[in-house]
């Protein structure tokens, strides 16, 4: 599209309309643009998670999704990766999906909204043409939002517009929208779910843990007589009263009472079974995430690390990649063999003692070249010639002819060479005949043995 066209047929989702009629300069000359100390499109927990560790198992996931690459590429007719397609909605992945957020933040993003809240969307924000009522489409900025409310072939979106720098609510198209949901939905966020659960005992944690750090001293004073009457009782909150001021009037806290009352202090430790209700509900999230300990700390084996892949990672990229590839590629494109993949580097978890051999096998067998092998481990292409040849280098091959080499011999000159060859082979037959006559070795007789 050449510019001119992009101009004129541009679309903004919170103006809807052509934004171009907007100085890219307003903030700075028709008013003073809204100012945060803190970042106002990054995305927060809510219910209470940010106070647990359920934020570092949220965080870890998200982070170990976007280090995957996701990118719009070509494939062929059983769906593996061809090449790459330069696109603007490659771009969103590869460098920047908004002014705020690179392309692996923005998916970082996606992941932790999807766990947190279930379901998040994915808004085209700058677009080339109206995605109300065209399907294929351009996007040159997406942003993820939380879904407000939901109609039936639209859903209204909570997205940060940094034209206004404020988040606000936009209506947008089911069809033109990228609605993706948690495929662990029935874990972490139903209500009655592990998750949610290991939520709540984790707030009646604090909630404990705020009570008994409050410093109040939780004392009982044992009066010398019976508190039932009136009088008594007045009395008696008279006592705890001046008992309150001596301690609180006092410097260092410190009150007297009567030799004949008693003082019990509570403020010890009361044992309850949430401590270890916390810790089952830990160990199951765990295992259904294929999580563990060691990961967190980063000492885990490998095939924990793949297990946790495989079970927990692929299938949110999946989730993402399929809803990308539904809304944002046409059936056109797609018979065309374009597809949204996520693309998982092989070498990335085995560890370098390993890698030698299994270098060594994907070679040999054909599997990879020696540059393909050398970019999986960060070095740069080889110039030398055979390292992008697809070969097993144990095998003898015939070196290919250089461009001015002189050719090969003749056959003539190879008839010659073999006849010189068996006039050698001749000559040494007859010095073992001689050799195997002359049985006298300095001066002693020795029987040579045939071999």
């Amino acid at each position: 599209m050449s510019l001119r066209s992009r101009i004129t047929s541009a679309w903004n989702a919170f103006l809807n309309r052509d934004p171009t009629d907007y100085d890219p300069n307003w903030s700075f000359k028709v008013e003073q643009p809204t100012v945060y100390s803190y970042r106002p499109d990054r995305p927060h927990f809510t219910n209470g998670r940010d106070r647990s560790i359920i934020t570092a198992i949220l965080n870890r996931i998200a982070v170990d999704c976007s280090q995957i690459p996701i990118r719009h590429a070509k494939v062929d007719e059983s769906n593996h990766f061809v090449d790459y397609i330069n696109s603007d909605l490659n771009e969103c992945f590869k460098t920047e999906a908004n002014i705020d957020q690179t392309g692996e933040a923005f998916v970082q993003d996606i992941v932790m909204s999807l766990l947190d809240e279930g379901v998040v969307a994915c808004v085209p924000v700058d677009t080339d043409i109206n995605t109300t009522t065209n399907d294929s489409f351009k996007i040159y900025t997406i942003r993820t939002g939380r879904i407000v409310q939901w109609y039936p072939n639209a859903v209204q979106v909570e997205v940060y517009d940094q034209r206004r720098g404020i988040k606000q609510n936009v209506t947008v198209p089911k069809q033109t929208t990228a609605i993706v949901e948690n495929p662990f939905y029935a874990v972490f966020n139903e209500p009655s779910g592990i998750f949610q659960r290991l939520v709540k005992a984790f707030n009646l944690l604090d909630v404990v843990d705020e009570q008994n750090s409050s410093g109040k001293l939780d004392l009982i004073i044992q009066l010398p007589y019976v508190v039932k009457t009136e009088q008594r009782k007045q009395q008696a909150e008279k006592r705890r009263k001046d008992i309150e001021d001596q301690l609180t009037g006092s410097k260092y806290g410190i009150a007297y009472t009567d030799g004949t009352e008693k003082i019990t202090q509570l403020n010890r430790p009361v044992e309850n079974q949430l401590l270890a209700k916390i810790e089952f509900l830990t160990s199951m999230l765990y295992s259904q995430f294929g999580i563990t300990k060691e990961m967190l700390e980063g000492s885990a084996k490998p095939e924990e690390y793949n297990n946790y892949y495989t079970r927990t990672i692929e299938p949110i990229l999946t989730a993402i990649t399929q809803e990308f590839r539904r809304k944002f590629l046409t059936k056109t494109a797609r018979t065309q063999g374009q597809s949204i993949i996520y693309i998982r580097e092989p070498f990335k978890l085995l560890p370098i003692t390993n890698f030698a051999e299994l270098a060594d096998k994907f070679t040999r067998n054909e599997i990879m070249t020696a540059n393909e092998i050398r970019k999986g481990i960060g070095l740069k292409p080889s110039d030398e010639p055979g390292a992008d040849d697809l070969r097993n280098k144990n095998n003898i091959a015939t070196p290919i002819q250089e461009e001015g080499e002189e050719e090969g011999p003749s056959e003539e000159e190879l008839k010659q060479s073999m006849a010189e060859i068996d006039s050698v082979d001749q000559d040494i037959a007859e010095m073992e005949d001689m050799l195997k006559q002359a049985d006298i070795h300095e001066g002693r007789v020795i029987k040579l043995h045939e071999t």
